[in-house]
């Protein structure tokens, strides 16, 4: 199973493109969301999305990975929504979601990291002038993408080590030593900074 928002290579017009313009085009959807208010008006953007994999060359089980950290979110949302708005509602407002999700991992699923970095970072030089520095906001966004999956392997060690000493699903003896495991990997991460001369 491919990793929730992994780039995956490919040579389609998506993965040609270039990273400002997809991060531009996601902005604007995210704007365009606020006026979908019809079920039939989900549906046609969430045909759009799908063309979009299609054209990208993902596979349909790809795409629907990408949902599953959804699952819990998105079931408890709907109960809310159909008990105070209605079902239509409930599917526009959970439609919208979906869409947005799906397009998100499609920008990260064609667009290596690095290109997205550098994007975010031209896009922040004109606020230079207000004392921000582009650079360190690109290095920011770069450990955080990489701590993503840093903290996912973490989570499956600490759940391998917990079987193995047969705890079962308890929370407690998961949840400490991934919380300790983790805040050793930002020490560690914070002393590579430090001796690189990122101080701050």
């Amino acid at each position: 199973m491919t990793t929730i928002g992994l780039y995956l290579p490919g040579s389609s017009a998506l993965h040609r493109a270039r990273a400002g313009h997809k991060l531009m085009v996601l902005v604007l959807a995210g704007a365009a969301s606020v006026f979908l208010d019809e079920v039939w008006q989900v549906l046609v953007a969430l045909g759009v999305v799908s063309v979009g994999y299609g054209v990208a060359g993902i596979p349909l089980r790809t795409a629907l990975a990408q949902l599953r950290p959804l699952v819990w979110v998105v079931g408890a949302a709907a109960v809310f929504h159909v008990l105070v708005n209605g079902w239509q509602r409930a599917l526009v407002v959970l439609g919208v979601i979906v869409v947005l999700v799906l397009l998100a991992a499609l920008v990260t699923l064609t667009t290596r990291t690095t290109d997205l970095v550098d994007a975010l970072v031209f896009a922040c030089r004109p606020l230079r002038r207000l004392g921000v520095d582009p650079e360190r906001v690109g290095l920011m966004l770069a450990l955080g993408v990489r701590c993503v999956p840093v903290v996912v392997g973490l989570a499956e060690e600490v759940r391998d080590a917990q079987r193995a000493r047969g705890l079962g699903a308890s929370p407690r003896a998961f949840v400490v030593p991934l919380i300790v495991r983790s805040l050793r990997h930002a020490d560690a991460l914070g002393e590579a900074l430090v001796a690189r001369g990122v101080e701050d």
